[in-house]
């Protein structure tokens, strides 16, 4: 069979806003469709399926990967891709403002920003998952506590410092 995913996997350039991606079904694998549009933030561990067995009926106990170490469990299963999905579509919205005075940042911020969107980079060059990360905090800590009812869903950073703390870690 034909698997064009394992042919050619990755489909947008490190430097730009990722605007298709491989189309994956309920397990996590891959349908052999390409839709145009960015990938939500999802945790899938890919783990083969195991091979039927003839008279077993036992269905597999599901992994609990835990990454944040003991906040899963069997029962209630601890997952931040919600939070990271509308962090990541607020930010888009924030990105996708032309007018620089609209941006609610300080005029240092403003011009690093402009510095990474427009500038004509020679050699090295930041991927856009470095930039996108950056105009996060950025959002988080300069953007978010001025937008009102948008900025308090993520009131997990009261300041700079606590998150120069946690991203210090």
């Amino acid at each position: 069979m034909d698997n064009r995913f394992f042919e050619k996997p990755i489909l947008n350039s490190p430097y730009e806003y990722p605007s298709k991606d491989w189309e994956l079904d309920d397990e996590g694998q891959p349908t052999q469709r390409i839709v145009e549009h960015r990938r939500i933030a999802k945790f899938i561990t890919p783990i083969p399926k195991p091979k039927k067995r003839k008279g077993s009926t036992a269905q597999q106990l599901k992994i609990i990967f835990d990454e944040v170490k003991g906040l899963s469990t069997q029962e209630q299963l601890y997952d931040p891709a919600p939070i990271i999905n509308e962090l990541r579509r607020d930010v888009d919205q924030w990105r996708s403002l032309s007018y620089k005075n609209d941006w609610r940042v300080t005029p240092e911020t403003a011009r690093l920003l402009q510095h990474w969107r427009h500038y004509r980079f020679n050699n090295l060059r930041p991927f856009f998952c470095q930039v996108e990360a950056v105009e996060t905090v950025i959002w988080l800590t300069e953007v978010a506590p001025k937008v009102g009812k948008i900025g308090k869903g993520f009131p997990f950073f009261k300041n700079n410092k606590q998150l120069a703390c946690l991203l210090s870690k």
